[in-house]
């Protein structure tokens, strides 16, 4: 263990102190949801990077999705031919690849995971899965069944796995629909995941199995982060009871898989929607910002980066020393990190592939830790659709669901970097997970 690993861990302290700070009722936070949280966390990320079957198992995981994504890619060939082909690659033509192209090798893959998602559903593997998290976290934490299923549908779906908990939205507490949309923004979907994968496996080999563990901390974290900023002050229908998961079946498989690929088109105009917006949008912000910003620096004699990227990661840079990066990547990783409030984690997984391949970071637990911090929607974006997208389901609550947006969004980013930490405490130079 080294100095940083001191850091990390003193750092879900100062995460957990901040969050407290900012406590809508800090004198009735539940110190048993942030012991067990804790204490999850700890026992998972020492299974992961310290023990040896622990870390065989995701690096098996890691071959599987591996091996999946190379199945995922076949219809994307058929479509696009070349285009398709992930650098360094030929197909059977003996063709060599283009480049890296994200709408013609990465996007496409969202669809093939939405389709073996829907297919897990309809024969009840995730539903399963879910309630099996669901259950540990009710029994463990003691927090309502309805937010417990919410949390662990998260670590598998994304805004979908509001559905799960339909029924339950309308009489939920403020604390309860707090949560609900914190842990929506602290995780990733399957689906989205696997364009993480795809996007920076060729410079991070064992990256998936890196952000399925992710995934599985975040969730913990994002509960822990929002009892601590919206306390429980009210009564939960469902408070230490476990809830099945709500689900209109399919009627058949080859329904399923049509619905699961619809779905998964869907999600990629969205995400092609925000990337041209948001991007279009903030290039025009650096542009005029930038302009001013040349004419400051040469007045006051400093060399200051003004541009969103630049303002986000002087922003950031704190908190990434708080969770272990070490100081000689800190301001590069504090840009990545910071970004992904504006622009998503799509943009700022790309960009730590560029940093990786070109070097710019010196230390591997700085590219480890930063995987893990980015692994999570917590962006502005992200926040309006969960916030939509909930509201839709239980209309009588707009109000409260609205005016939960912001504080989720805090808890969500903070539960990001929660689970960095744990990454930085237990990861070492040895790790076969690297």
């Amino acid at each position: 263990m080294d100095i940083y690993n001191l850091v990390s861990f003193v750092g879900i302290f100062i995460l957990l102190g901040f969050a407290w700070l900012f406590s809508s009722n800090r004198r009735n936070v539940n110190y048993r949801v942030i012991i067990w949280a804790l204490v999850l966390q700890f026992i998972f990320g020492a299974f992961v990077f310290l023990v040896p079957q622990g870390a065989k198992l995701f690096l098996y995981l890691n071959d599987i999705v591996v091996k999946v994504l190379e199945s995922a890619s076949a219809g994307a060939e058929f479509l696009f031919g070349r285009l398709a082909l992930p650098p360094g690659t030929q197909n059977d033509y003996g063709e060599d690849s283009l480049g890296f192209f994200l709408a013609f090798q990465a996007l496409p893959t969202i669809i093939f995971f939405s389709a073996l998602m829907s297919i897990l559903y309809y024969y009840n593997i995730m539903q399963r899965v879910i309630k099996g998290f669901s259950y540990t976290f009710t029994k463990l934490m003691r927090i309502s069944g309805a937010e417990s299923l919410s949390a662990a549908s998260n670590i598998f779906v994304g805004i979908e796995s509001s559905l799960t908990i339909k029924p339950y939205l309308n009489e939920m507490t403020r604390s309860e629909l707090c949560t609900v949309l914190t842990a929506g923004m602290a995780t990733v979907s399957s689906n989205i995941l696997a364009l993480y994968v795809f996007s920076l496996q060729n410079q991070f080999p064992t990256i998936a199995g890196h952000l399925i563990s992710a995934s599985i901390l975040s969730a913990p974290a994002a509960v822990v982060m929002s009892k601590l900023l919206v306390p429980e002050d009210g009564s939960p229908k469902t408070l230490g009871t476990n809830v099945d998961p709500y689900y209109d079946k399919d009627g058949s498989l080859f329904e399923s898989i049509i619905n699961g690929a619809e779905n998964g088109v869907k999600l990629i105009i969205g995400i092609v929607a925000l990337l041209i917006a948001i991007l279009g949008l903030v290039a025009l912000l650096d542009l005029i910002v930038g302009g001013v910003g040349v004419h400051i620096n040469s007045f006051i004699g400093i060399d200051i980066d003004w541009s969103l990227k630049g303002f986000m990661g002087y922003l950031f840079y704190p908190l990434t020393l708080i969770i272990g990066v070490p100081y000689t990547d800190a301001y590069t990783v504090s840009k990545i990190i910071g970004e992904r409030t504006i622009v998503t984690e799509v943009v700022s997984y790309n960009n730590l592939a560029y940093a990786i391949e070109n070097g710019l970071l010196k230390d591997p637990k700085s590219t480890v830790i930063t995987a893990y911090a980015l692994c999570g929607f917590a962006h502005i974006a992200s926040m309006a659709i969960f916030v939509g997208g909930v509201a839709a389901l239980a209309p009588s609550r707009k109000k409260d669901i609205a005016a939960m947006g912001l504080r989720a969004l805090v808890a969500a980013t903070l539960a990001c970097l929660m689970t960095a930490c744990i990454a930085g405490v237990f990861f070492t130079q040895k790790s076969i997970l690297l």
